[in-house]
């Protein structure tokens, strides 16, 4: 006769799984058609690589990775956490103002494609680090 207690595993003890995520409605283009009809310049939409989604929010999330900053930027992230603290009321911590940032940014980059934001940071970036011909 074994004198092993059974006890409840973790998920039993505090509720369950974390809550799942449900898939937000498709966005439409000014013209009607939907957005997952619009095609880059290889034929693949676009949302195909990024689908239309909103920022994940406060779950529990299942994959993870790291991004290097430098202070400055650190420092302009916590800043900005704590004035949308101070003058918005609102409380977020670093992780969700980077996932509502990356949201915001990849929702840009599929209603603009070549005119969003990503796109054109990243062009200037890159001309500015190729050297100059002599």
């Amino acid at each position: 006769m074994s004198r092993r207690v059974s006890l409840p595993g973790a998920s039993e003890l505090f509720g369950g799984a974390a809550p799942k995520q449900t898939r937000p409605e498709k966005r439409t283009a000014t013209d009607g058609s939907s957005l997952d009809d619009r095609r880059g310049s290889t034929g693949r939409s676009r949302t195909a690589v990024v689908e239309d989604r909103k920022s994940s929010g406060r779950i529990r999330h299942d994959t993870k990775i790291t991004v290097y900053v430098t202070e400055e930027e650190l420092l302009g992230l916590e800043q900005t956490r704590l004035a949308l603290r101070a003058e918005h009321g609102l409380t977020a911590d670093r992780g969700r103002i980077v996932r509502e940032a990356i949201d915001v940014l990849l929702a840009d980059f599929v209603d603009h494609g070549p005119d969003s934001v990503l796109v054109q940071r990243l062009r200037a970036a890159e001309s500015a680090a190729e050297p100059a011909s002599s």
